[in-house]
């Protein structure tokens, strides 16, 4: 236990490390290309902060560990809000970019809906996930055809950033990136291993400790984009990671280890996962519409109710429910 301790202490400095060259190279990059920050965070550092789920469940669906795959990906994307984002909104209050009430969260709410529309049935197969797999194909003919470009990047740092070329964002980009998938994986390891030890359950590692695991550089990236002052990149960050998390996490499931889910990962974490989700629409449109920032107070919301789901989880698992 003494070793995973030291491996978890480790894996947290490579993720703040990882993440702030990850959040540099995109920042550097979107100025270099004259892409928004926003489109960078939705598309590349989302991709990048959501590989440790895309590989975690690809290996648990392989492994015939259906549950621990889609808890993962309900799990991240409760840890996303209200962790990742709660925790960046406490730091430093977020100016939502306008763009996001038309395209960015509608699109996520839609998936959202979507999932909870195929997990409905409590059973998760090959058919769910084409439609998933489908959902994936148009949303990125839909971004690809309608590449966003803007003259100026107002929240980028252009003196730090300015004798930063392409091959140079590219390198911290993969640097980064490595740093991130190999930390947050060693931290899986080593806190699924010291879970074990303690007599924790398989279900509580998958909602908890893989998701917390898989979803720390999206914590690491949003905090390190709120200090640089990136508002676009943080929400981008989070935002598309929710939606690929559903997209591209849970048809691993569905196409390798198709069958039945349990009932609470429906009625308890999908849940509260739609009730986040509605509620970040709900704040970024107030603020958006109102020219106010999500508030520190809005922060807090944001990780009482993480509080709140972590609760009824761990009492239900405690009485002897489902997890």
């Amino acid at each position: 236990m003494f070793l995973d301790t030291i491996i978890i202490v480790l894996g947290f400095v490579g993720l703040i490390w990882g993440a702030d060259k990850f959040v540099f190279g995109a920042s550097a990059l979107a100025r270099n290309l004259g892409v928004s920050p926003l489109m960078i965070g939705l598309t590349i550092v989302a991709f990048g902060t959501s590989a440790p789920e895309i590989f975690s469940s690809a290996v648990s669906a392989l492994e015939d560990k259906p549950e621990l795959a889609i808890g993962n990906a309900l799990g991240s994307n409760l840890f996303n809000v209200g962790v990742a984002l709660g925790v960046a909104a406490v730091i430093s209050p977020l100016r939502p970019p306008a763009s996001l009430i038309s395209k960015e969260l509608p699109a996520l709410l839609l998936v959202t809906l979507a999932t909870g529309a195929l997990l409905f049935d409590l059973y998760l197969g090959v058919f769910d996930a084409i439609v998933l797999i489908g959902i994936t194909a148009y949303f990125g003919y839909r971004l690809f055809r309608k590449r966003v470009k803007t003259g100026a990047i107002s929240e980028l740092d252009e003196e730090e950033i300015s004798d930063v070329n392409n091959l140079q964002a590219i390198a911290y980009l993969i640097l980064g990136l490595v740093l991130l998938i190999l930390s947050a994986e060693a931290l899986v390891q080593a806190a699924s291993a010291i879970a074990e030890t303690l007599g924790v359950s398989t279900a509580i590692i998958g909602l908890t400790v893989v998701a917390l695991g898989t979803s720390l550089p999206e914590l690491a990236a949003s905090v390190t984009c709120v200090l640089r002052n990136h508002h676009d990149l943080a929400i981008g960050n989070i935002v598309g990671s929710n939606i690929l998390n559903l997209l591209v996490v849970l048809p691993f499931p569905g196409l390798f280890s198709a069958g039945a889910v349990e009932s609470q990962l429906l009625y308890r974490d999908y849940s509260f996962v739609l009730g986040l989700t509605v509620l970040l629409a709900l704040f970024c449109y107030i603020g958006i519409k109102r020219n106010k920032m999500i508030s520190r107070v809005n922060g807090l919301a944001f990780l009482l109710i993480y509080a709140a789901w972590f609760t009824v989880m761990f009492v239900q698992v405690q009485q002897g429910g489902s997890a």
